[in-house]
């Protein structure tokens, strides 16, 4: 495999944390695509690059949880950083979404922009083009993605206690 093929996209984030969500059940290439509206070779693709980080096993099936979780934990605020920008339309994420939300009170908020949204806020752009659809259908994928924001954008304290939710969540699932 090329180097340049082999560093983590944003996109594998995004895909290693579905795979976390559906818990127990069963998934292929094609159901992941459509579920989080990416196509079945970057999929396919990921998986790889995912396999060369050693953040899921061989099959290319189990999420190896321990090092994803020291990767978000440690380096995914490095990797993909994000700066808060304008006031604009859409979806809560990190601190202030859930669950996030309940531990913290706090009068800023984060958002995805999405023309749809209900809320405003301070502009985080996701990880991916496709994160707001996606999590619109999977609860569980929505809070994963939105303390992994809290990790990217959040204060030392909101970053703390994203990790400490974050990696009881994965390592229990």
């Amino acid at each position: 495999m090329q180097l340049s093929k082999s560093n983590l996209k944003p996109q594998d984030i995004l895909i290693l944390l579905k795979i976390i969500a559906l818990g127990k059940k069963s998934w292929y290439h094609h159901t992941i695509a459509q579920e989080l509206g990416i196509s079945q070779s970057e999929v396919s693709q990921s998986l790889n690059r995912s396999k060369y980080a050693g953040l899921i096993d061989d099959a290319r099936k189990k999420v190896n949880k321990i090092a994803f979780t020291e990767f978000l934990l440690h380096g995914v605020t490095y990797a993909f950083p994000q700066k808060p920008g304008a006031i604009v339309r859409g979806v809560l994420t990190a601190h202030a979404a859930e669950p996030l939300n309940k531990i913290i009170k706090a009068n800023d908020k984060y958002v995805w922009p999405y023309a749809k949204g209900l809320e405003r806020g301070q502009a985080i752009e996701p990880l991916y083009s496709t994160v707001v659809e996606a999590s619109m259908n999977d609860r569980d994928l929505y809070e994963l993605l939105t303390m992994v924001d809290a990790i990217r954008v959040g204060r030392v304290r909101e970053k703390e206690i994203a990790k400490k939710e974050l990696e009881k969540r994965i390592l229990n699932a």
